[in-house]
């Protein structure tokens, strides 16, 4: 009995890695029992169909030229192209698209061509479906029957089926984009893809995609993606392979519209306004541009993150009416502008100080800060003694913070407020806080920190509250107890030049004692490494110049595995290493940590020790800090990789990790870097050394 071939699924997993590697592969000869008749001849023996899991492959010339198609193969780019009269078939080798009549439409097939025995072996339904012509099925003969007088309509190859979009259709903005699937994928998919592709080279970009099987995706596009394309929905397994999918040829023709939410004309605002753009294409980046209205004057807030929130709070010379637009940037710089807001913002003023809390023992030195905002001309800082209520000034200037180390004057229930002169010359105070001053002689080591690795001279000094006669520099041996006077007698004003000597052991520790009024003072004990060893400083991983290669390399592998764009994790590489130059290496031993994103901690080759920096008493030191090590480069990698794919806060990362732009304002929002331009930096690696194509792909 006759029936509809049932044509071409997936050959099997050995046959594709064969037939790519080599071109060739030998077929089981039980495949030569299927006959193949055209236009009533049989070529059997010409065409040798094949069957692989089930299903039947001929090759195409044969079959094309028997009914006087012609077949045009490109060798270089691996092509073949079917024509009869006014139809055509165009076809890639390895490439489950299928275009028929010069664009008319698209396809996806459910195997790709490929080459057996220096053969194209196609389905015969892509012959069908696009030359229009009849095929059957003899199951009990096991033959196939081509004729090429009969008709035959288009068939899919998959129950998928875009619903929202036809033939052709301009996509000028955000887009949803729905399709149908029948329930056979339903157990099978763990991953839907929205591919945008170029209809000359059938490659392109992932747009959009679900890590679960679903019905629609949004599409944004960028206006680098304005032209003639084919979009593709693309399901996969939990392997990636491809299962099934539909098209659409679409032209993409971008009309930029950009609005804020959280702002409305004619809106009033109290003291902030959160600014959340709303546009419907991938800029690279925003501006908000402001002009007050009384006095035109122009507020920039540059390079802002376009799918991210930004709080404006304007001091309270910037209360008024205003002007905002935002401005976007498409990937070439070129700017976009939104329309204009019209709105009024209202400030309140608030003057309050900052460094101490209510009911706070003072016994060392504070900051006093006046936290205010609305500009001054003159900021006093002031005390109030509570039994007396008489006030006195700490210090007049002009603007900004005051650190005082209170003395035996200053002792008892005190209160501090600060006190500013406007610009207008009105003077406004803050509330006071109340505090208890404990003005005790002290003095406060300076020089060196705790956990500090001296590597060569430090230059020693004391903070005090009173006038010392003299200071003496003492470092113990804190293995051994061994003490050495570094200083003696020297003036408390002066710094005293400590100079590390091997005999002082490594874990060591300085005090300084002054004499107050014929009686020692101590400083706090501060305890230090000292170093006098040879020191190793980061180290490149490969030439500057080769790094490039290097790092996409890795990138390219790790975008085939995880869908992680290649070219946001190159940029990072480059980013984070200077172009591979600085990599952690341990500071005392020279270890090479291979470690290429400074991620701390200990890893699959322990760890390496090196140079961070923190602050004690106002001044920069460098202490020890471990780094991840690794075995190879590739486990770093692998690493980062795992932090970014695993980690709770990255997943809205995830959710745009194929789009490098997206990705790139994603990590910096989900908290990987606190540099604001972080973002920006990525980006302009990734324009500046065209990047993107390391995310290109085929289906």
């Amino acid at each position: 009995m006759l029936r509809k071939i049932k044509i071409i699924v997936f050959a099997s997993a050995l046959l594709f890695i064969l037939a790519l590697s080599s071109g060739n592969i030998g077929m089981d000869a039980e495949a030569t029992t299927i006959r193949l008749l055209v236009d009533g001849n049989d070529i059997t023996s010409l065409s040798s169909p094949l069957i692989v899991n089930d299903r039947t492959l001929v090759p195409i010339r044969f079959v094309s030229e028997e009914i006087g198609a012609e077949v045009v193969w490109d060798g270089i780019n691996r092509t073949v192209k079917v024509v009869k009269g006014d139809k055509s078939v165009f076809l890639r080798i390895d490439s489950y698209l299928v275009e028929y009549s010069n664009g008319e439409a698209y396809q996806l097939s459910d195997v790709a061509p490929m080459i057996i025995n220096d053969r194209t072996y196609v389905p015969l339904r892509l012959i069908s479906n696009g030359l229009g012509i009849g095929i059957e099925w003899n199951e009990a003969l096991r033959t196939v029957t081509v004729d090429s007088k009969k008709t035959s309509a288009m068939e899919s190859f998959h129950d998928v089926n875009i619903t929202s979009l036809t033939s052709n259709q301009i996509i000028d903005g955000k887009t949803t984009i729905n399709f149908s699937f029948g329930d056979k994928y339903k157990g099978l998919v763990k991953e839907v893809k929205l591919l945008m592709l170029e209809r000359d080279s059938a490659t392109g970009f992932v747009v959009s995609g679900e890590k679960q099987l679903t019905n629609s995706l949004v599409y944004i596009p960028s206006i680098e993606e304005n032209g003639a394309k084919i979009m593709v929905v693309a399901l996969y397994d939990e392997n990636g392979r491809f299962i099934a999918g539909d098209t659409r040829a679409v032209r993409i023709d971008v009309k930029p519209q950009l609005l804020i939410n959280g702002i409305k004309d004619y809106g009033i605002y109290n003291n902030s306004v959160t600014l959340s753009p709303d546009v419907n294409f991938i800029p690279a980046y925003v501006d908000y541009e402001l002009t007050k209205l009384d006095n035109y004057r122009i507020t920039k807030i540059e390079k802002i993150d376009p799918f991210g929130s930004y709080t404006w709070t304007p001091g309270k010379e910037k209360e008024g009416n205003y002007n905002l637009r935002m401005i976007a940037y498409d990937q070439t710089g070129k700017a976009y502008e939104g329309k204009t807001y019209t709105f009024t913002m209202l400030v309140d003023r608030y003057l309050n100080l900052r460094g101490v809390t209510k009911d706070m023992v003072i016994n060392k030195p504070v900051t006093l800060l006046a936290s205010r905002n609305f500009d001054v001309t003159e900021t006093q800082y002031v005390i109030k003694d509570l039994n007396s209520g008489v006030e006195s000034v700490l210090t007049t200037i002009p603007y900004g913070g005051y650190t005082w180390f209170p003395g035996e004057g200053y002792s008892g229930d005190k209160a501090l407020m600060v006190r500013v002169k406007d610009i207008y010359g009105i003077t406004r105070d803050s509330s006071y806080i109340p505090v208890r001053v404990d003005g005790s002689p002290r003095i406060q080591l300076k020089g060196v920190g705790p956990n500090q690795v001296l590597t060569g001279d430090a230059k020693l000094s004391i903070n005090t509250n009173a006038d010392f006669e003299s200071v003496n520099y003492v470092l113990t041996n804190n293995n051994t107890g061994a003490k050495r006077i570094i200083a003696q007698g020297a003036n408390p004003k002066e710094e005293t030049t400590y100079k590390p000597l091997t005999t002082d052991g490594q874990n060591v520790s300085i005090v300084a004692e002054a004499l107050y009024n014929g009686k020692k003072i101590y400083s706090e004990s501060i305890s230090f490494r000292v170093y006098l060893g040879e020191m190793y400083g980061p180290k490149a991983i490969i030439e500057e110049d080769r790094f490039i290669q290097f790092a996409s390399d890795m990138a390219k592998t790790s975008f085939d595995k995880t869908g992680m764009s290649a070219a946001l994790q190159t940029a990072q590489a480059i980013l984070e290493t200077g172009w591979g130059q600085r990599l952690p290496v341990d500071k005392y031993s020279g270890k090479f940590s291979y470690n290429l994103f400074g991620i701390k901690g200990s890893s699959t080759n322990g760890s390496v020790t090196s140079t961070t920096w923190e602050v004690y008493n106002g001044i920069d030191y460098r202490v020890d800090a471990a780094f991840r090590a690794y075995n190879n480069v590739q486990e770093s990698w692998d690493d980062h990789k795992g932090i970014l794919l695993n980690l709770d806060r990255y997943k809205p990362f995830r959710d745009v990790m194929y789009h490098s732009s997206l990705g790139a304002w994603a990590v910096r929002r989900a908290g990987y870097a606190t540099d604001p331009l972080y973002s920006w930096k990525l980006m302009n690696i990734i324009n500046r050394y065209n990047l993107k194509e390391l995310d290109r792909i085929k289906i």
